[in-house]
């Protein structure tokens, strides 16, 4: 579509498609919710996983399009009359994005923290990854940790 149409719409979405998947930060049902709460009519496009956010107790009836959805997430967005669906759906109801709204998940995320060069090395941020002590596990390796 971005080759087909003028739209700047479709070139962002292919260059999110594009993106590797650490880099396609998932969103919650609540960020949507909020940013579709006053614009009637409008699809929620989403170049991402769409989680359920369970601290949200009323899910508003809104139209998402995403790549994929958790069960619950998908479950909730009925439940309220919504629509969940696919950019094939999306590309044949409004092909230059009109009536949409391209949204994604905060790129500062606690997993993130996590990845880089070793914890140990000089100048590294990077957060250590510390085992906890759970269970017996623990105590039934006899001495061997």
């Amino acid at each position: 579509m971005a080759r087909r149409t003028d739209s700047n719409f479709n070139k962002v979405v292919l260059k999110r498609l594009n993106q590797s998947r650490i880099n396609r930060y998932p969103i919650s049902v609540s960020r949507i919710a909020k940013n579709v709460a006053a614009k009637e009519g409008i699809t929620a496009v989403c170049v991402c996983n769409v989680t359920d956010d369970k601290r949200m107790l009323v899910v508003p009836k809104m139209t998402v399009c995403a790549l994929k959805f958790t069960e619950s997430a998908k479950k909730r967005i009925m439940a309220a009359g919504g629509s969940c669906i696919t950019f094939d759906q999306l590309a044949q109801s409004a092909p230059t994005g009109t009536n949409t709204l391209l949204l994604r998940g905060p790129k500062q995320r606690e997993a993130l923290r996590y990845f880089g060069a070793a914890p140990s090395s000089k100048g590294s941020h990077t957060k250590i990854k510390l085992a906890t002590k759970k269970g017996r596990k623990r105590e039934n390796n006899h001495g061997l940790l």
